[in-house]
C-alpha cells in the first residue's frame, strides 16, 4: 500500500507500510534534504527517541527514504510526556555543533544571514498588513530576534505535529529539514510557551530552562505566525495570510 502527504516543503508517501519517501516541493528544498541524509545518520544515535534516518533513493529527481517513525501527533500534554521531550531536547541541543556542521547543518553566519533576510521579510511584508496601534510592537518583536544568540544544534521547527506518540509514550521526533546550529529557544518555543502549564514546566525542569532562556523562547513563539503569513502571500493564499495575521496579533504584547 502506497499513501501520499506532505508539508509546505516536501510531499511524503508511505510505501508498504514501511517506508516514507520524500520529494522537495520546490528547488531550494533540496539541499536540506540533501543536509538530513548527512547529518541524522550521526545525530540519530545520540538522541533518546528515535528519528529518521533518511538515504538517497534517486537523485534526479531527487527522491529521500527512510523508515517509518511510527506514532500520532502529540494530542495528550500529559508531564511524562514533557520530561521526555525536555530530556530529548537536552541530548539534542549537547550534540557538537562543529561536528554538525561539518555533517551538513547551516554555519552560525549562513543562519544569521537568513534571520536577518527573514526579519527584514517580515518587516517589510508583514508589518505594514497590521493596525497601526500594533506596528511599533511588532517591529520590537523583529529588533529582538534578529539579535538573538546561535551556538547549539537545534531542530528549528519543533511543534505537535513533529513530536509522535505511540501506547502512551513518546516515540520518535521526525522533520529535521530545518535543522542548524541556531538559538535552543527556538525548540523550546512551543514548548514552554504553547501548551498547558503542567506540560511546560514538565520541559523547563527536564531540560534546565533558565528565566532567561524562556524569555527567549516567548520571542520565538511570537514569531511563529509570520511565516504562516509570508507563505500565504506567496501562495497568494488570502486564507493563510488572513489566519496568519489573527496570530500575529494575538501573540503580540499588548
Amino acid at each position: 500500500m502506497t499513501m501520499s502527504t506532505g508539508g509546505w516543503d516536501s510531499r511524503a508517501r508511505l510505501v508498504q507500510g514501511r517506508w516514507v519517501e520524500r520529494r522537495p516541493r520546490r528547488p531550494e528544498v533540496v539541499p536540506r534534504l540533501l543536509m538530513e541524509t548527512r547529518l541524522m545518520p550521526w545525530l540519530a544515535p545520540r538522541l533518546p527517541l528515535p528519528v529518521p534516518v533518511p538515504h538517497v533513493l534517486h537523485q534526479e529527481p531527487l527522491v529521500v527514504r527512510h523508515e517509518l517513525v511510527a506514532g500520532d501527533p502529540l494530542e495528550t500534554f500529559d508531564p511524562a510526556h514533557g520530561r521526555t521531550l525536555g530530556a530529548f531536547l537536552r541530548a539534542l541541543h549537547g550534540a557538537d555543533p562543529a561536528e554538525a556542521v561539518r555533517r551538513g547543518a547551516p554555519p552560525v553566519p549562513e543562519v544569521l544571514r537568513e534571520r536577518v533576510a527573514t526579519v527584514r521579510d517580515f518587516g517589510t511584508r508583514v508589518v505594514p498588513l497590521l493596525p497601526d496601534d500594533r506596528r511599533d510592537v511588532a517591529s520590537a518583536l523583529l529588533d529582538a530576534v534578529a539579535a538573538l544568540p546561535a551556538h547549539v544544534l537545534v531542530h528549528g521547527d519543533l511543534g505537535p505535529e513533529h513530536v509522535l506518540v505511540r501506547d502512551g509514550a513518546l516515540s520518535g521526533i521526525i522533520d529535521f529539514g530545518d535543522a542548524h546550529v541556531g538559538d535552543p529557544a527556538i525548540d523550546l518555543a512551543w514548548a514552554l510557551h504553547g501548551t498547558p502549564p503542567p506540560f511546560a514546566r514538565a520541559v523547563a525542569a527536564e531540560y534546565g530552562a533558565t528565566p532567561e532562556l524562556a524569555e527567549r523562547a516567548l520571542l520565538w513563539h511570537r514569531l511563529g505566525p509570520w511565516y504562516e503569513v509570508t507563505y500565504g502571500l506567496d501562495l497568494g493564499d488570502p486564507g493563510t495570510v488572513r489566519g496568519g495575521l489573527e496570530g500575529v496579533l494575538a501573540r503580540l504584547p499588548l
